[in-house]
């Protein structure tokens, strides 16, 4: 029996148990995917059409917007914008915009589809295809799976109160990917599919909703199982859900006039909680019945926390060549025993642990800072492609790389290391710098060479145009991954080349750098 109000006061507790995690998963998520998006609306990650003063979260074409051109030049007799009244088209239009996300796979390819339309067939079109392309293979490899990572957090927090947010990556740690990509793709196919009769996109939205929990807890289950097991668990129990879903409804609206905050700090961590809790009650019941299929459902550690004693007993009987595991796995206090789980990654898949509070020479600061600096153009690139189907023509210098994202890598290194052991003050500390780097190098660009480099001007919550919030959020983000886990990783890799070698890199990496900006500066006086 599914009791509403139970389920809610379960997930309360849970998220009150572990709420700087749950609020930090949930955060994450709404930020490396396309989940929350009223979360990351008023940050500054996309387009909305229909703001006071004309203020767009982004300067980017919207959503809605994409949406009406292209209905409008495939159907040229039906002009929507003359059709509909005003406050009719831009309040449906906020809806939109607010409820989506630009990198969803949907409007990507509608993008490209109205580059198509409207441009000539060439190079255009091939970024926007390029961006569509790349929105597909992110919603598939990374957005699909960090729903089944955050969807693991939830499921073993409500028994171990010490769980890790790291638990979002799971599956990438277990060199566990495809499978669940396989059948989260063909949960979105079959979901699209069935959108088109509307009624039928409603109800089996409920019917495939437990999809990522079962790959969470099995993820070497097959498609038809998975689909299967879906179905027959929400067997009678759609309608529950779906009053679930909309006893929430006041809180979404509530926080729409806290611009997302309320979401970011309470409801959505409170919705995954009382859906983790929800699955839980249809998995018991289930098992319990012994229905077909249940053998499927096999982490029983997920409802039963094993004693010290069981733990005992497990490692003298555990075989380490069925999944090689370090010691610290045995018994991280109140977490989930990762070595009894039932897949195990292969032996090449277990690394050293990663040593964040390393020491660094002062040739791996040179080479961080310009492979730092890489990275960085690779990603502006990528996200340039994916929300707009275009690759900036210079982002500031001639040569691939952005020397702001090293500068703030290196700065990082130099003062935020020490704090490694506190990850809230560490992001904190991240999006000061950022925001303090970003703007004075964006003004000492434009009053020195009058080149300006970054234009925010059209950004909600943005500072004289030179940053904005969403920004300086990324980036904090981006800071937390390359302190914890980019700089050692890459630091192991260029420290197995000899000293001369490294010496040598440096040295031409520096040349190239040096040469770049007088290039620069050169043709920009």
């Amino acid at each position: 029996m599914v009791k509403r109000n139970e389920l809610k006061k379960q997930g309360r507790i849970l998220v009150r148990q572990n709420y700087l995690r749950a609020i930090s998963v949930c955060f994450l998520i709404a930020m490396l995917t396309t989940a929350y998006p009223v979360t990351t609306t008023f940050f500054g990650f996309h387009s909305v059409s229909g703001l006071p003063d004309g203020k767009a979260v982004t300067p980017d074409l919207s959503n809605s917007d994409v949406a009406v051109q292209v209905i409008e030049r495939f159907f040229p007799g039906g002009n929507i914008s003359d059709k509909l009244p005003p406050f009719v088209l831009e309040a449906g239009g906020l809806i939109v915009d607010i409820c989506t996300s630009a990198s969803s796979i949907f409007f990507s390819v509608l993008r490209a589809v109205n580059g198509f339309l409207t441009e000539n067939p060439e190079t255009s079109v091939l970024f926007l295809a390029a961006g569509a392309v790349l929105a597909v293979l992110g919603q598939i490899f990374i957005s699909n799976i960090l729903e089944i990572g955050e969807k693991r957090f939830f499921m073993e927090s409500r028994k171990y109160r010490q769980t890790q947010i790291s638990k979002i990556f799971f599956l990438y740690k277990l060199r566990c990917i495809f499978n669940p990509a396989w059948v989260m793709l063909c949960r979105s196919v079959c979901q699209t599919l069935w959108n088109f009769t509307i009624a039928g996109g409603v109800i089996k939205h409920y019917e495939y909703s437990l999809i990522p929990y079962i790959l969470a807890e099995n993820p070497k289950i097959g498609r038809k199982r998975a689909f299967y097991l879906s179905r027959q668990m929400m067997k009678h129990n759609k309608r529950k859900l779906f009053l679930i879903d909309l006893s929430f409804l006041g809180w979404k609206i509530l926080s729409l006039f806290t611009l997302g905050l309320l979401d970011f700090f309470y409801v959505n961590p409170y919705v995954a909680g009382c859906k983790a809790e929800f699955y839980f009650t249809l998995r018991r019941n289930y098992v319990l019945s012994r229905c077909a299929g249940y053998e499927n459902l096999n982490d029983s550690y997920l409802e039963h926390v094993p004693s010290e004693d069981e733990l005992l007993i497990s490692k003298a009987l555990y075989d380490d060549s069925q999944g090689p595991y370090t010691k610290i796995s045995y018994f991280a206090p109140e977490q989930y025993p990762v070595f009894l789980f039932a897949v195990q990654p292969p032996l090449r898949a277990v690394k050293s642990p990663v040593k964040a509070d390393r020491k660094y020479d002062w040739l791996s600061y040179i080479f961080l800072f310009f492979a730092f600096s890489v990275f960085g153009w690779l990603l502006e690139i990528a996200a340039s492609l994916v929300r707009n189907g275009v690759v900036p023509d210079q982002i500031m210098l001639a040569g691939p790389w952005l020397p702001l994202y090293g500068i703030c890598g290196v700065v990082l290194l130099f003062f935020v290391r020490r704090f490694l052991k506190n990850p809230a003050l560490v992001f904190a500390l991240n999006f000061s710098i950022y925001s303090v780097a970003g703007y004075l190098s964006s003004w000492l660009f434009d009053s020195g060479l009058g080149l300006r480099v970054r234009d925010y001007d059209n950004y909600f919550l943005n500072l004289n145009g030179r940053i904005y919030m969403g920004g300086s959020i990324a980036f904090a983000l981006l800071g937390c991954a390359f302190l914890y886990y980019m700089a050692p990783r890459w630091t192991d890799c260029f420290l197995k080349l000899s000293r001369g070698k490294r010496a040598v890199i440096c040295l031409a990496l520096t040349c190239l750098g040096i040469a770049d900006v007088v290039y620069t500066i050169l043709t920009k006086i």
